[in-house]
This record gives structure tokens, sequence and C-alpha cells, in this order.
């Protein structure tokens, strides 16, 4: 396995990758970069996610792999679907994989998102609008869903406007 680290708008971000795939992506880490970077997809997920921050990325192309359970693993897929700029409802994500009632397992697989920001798990938010259930913090998904809906160029202020 190697890492690089970068800096970001919502703190240092780590990278982890095996056999040419991301495997993991750490928010707000205090890890340390390898000194050598033998994986070329870091450089490509490094670059990606600078275009993203700059606002000149909307999606990601780069080689993944999850490491997860069946319904995590499903729940991860779902969450790959919602647009740049949109959010769902965990409630949504579970009626979308056929387990309607699964609103609360839905949460805690977003909670275990090995992939944050390239496989979105900040776009999922509570029935009432809540921005809960975020690994690294209400704030840092507030900065990524506020950051996407401005690059989206179409604020739909009702949906931002309940997110607290």
């Amino acid at each position: 396995m190697n890492k690089t680290v970068i800096d970001s708008p919502i703190g240092k971000i780590a990278i982890f990758a095996e056999n040419e795939k991301i495997i993991r992506i750490n928010l707000k880490t205090d890890e340390k970069p390898d000194s050598v970077i033998t994986e070329k997809i870091l450089l490509k997920a490094e670059k990606q996610l600078f275009e993203y921050f700059s606002g000149k990325r909307r999606f990601f192309e780069l080689e993944y792999e999850f490491s997860g359970t069946d319904f995590q693993k499903s729940v991860w897929c779902e969450l790959e679907k919602i647009p740049f700029g949109e959010t769902k409802t965990y409630g949504e994500i579970a009626a979308a994989i056929g387990n309607p009632k699964a609103g609360r397992a839905v949460g805690s697989s977003c909670n275990k998102n090995p992939l944050a920001i390239i496989v979105p798990c900040h776009r999922v938010i509570g029935a009432g609008g809540n921005l809960t259930g975020f690994a690294c913090g209400t704030e840092v998904k507030k900065w990524l869903l506020g950051h996407e809906a401005g690059l989206k160029g179409e604020h739909n202020e009702n949906r931002m406007e309940n997110l607290r």
C-alpha cells in the first residue's frame, strides 16, 4: 500500500492506493505522505481532487476498490449515482437499494465509506434536510455541499436553506 497527502480547503486528505487502485481516502488526517510514490493512480487522484476543489471537476475518473459488506457496497454504489450538487436522503437511498426501512443502516454505511468525496456520502442528508451522519463533522459536509451547489450554478435555495 502506498499513500500521499494533499492540502485542501477542508484540511489534509490522505489517499491510499494498492495495485493501481484507490482503496481509501481519509479526510482531516494527520498522516504523512510516503517519501516515494510508486502508485501512479495516487498522482491521478491528487490531480482530480485538486480539480474538484478548484471547481474544475464534477465527477471522478479513478480506478478504486471497495472493501466492505455486500450491504455497504450496495449503498456506496447508490451514492455514486447522486448527481453533483444534489442531495438524497438516507431514506431515499434505502428505497433505491430495495430496503426502504434501512435508513439507519444506510447512515452507518455512509459513515464507513472508505472513499469520501470520490464516492459522495456527503450528498446524503436527513429527511428534514439535517446534516447528519458525516464522519468528519457537519461543518465539512456543509462546506462540500455549499461548494458543489455554488459550482452547479443553480443554488437550490429551498434545499440549501434547509441544511442545518
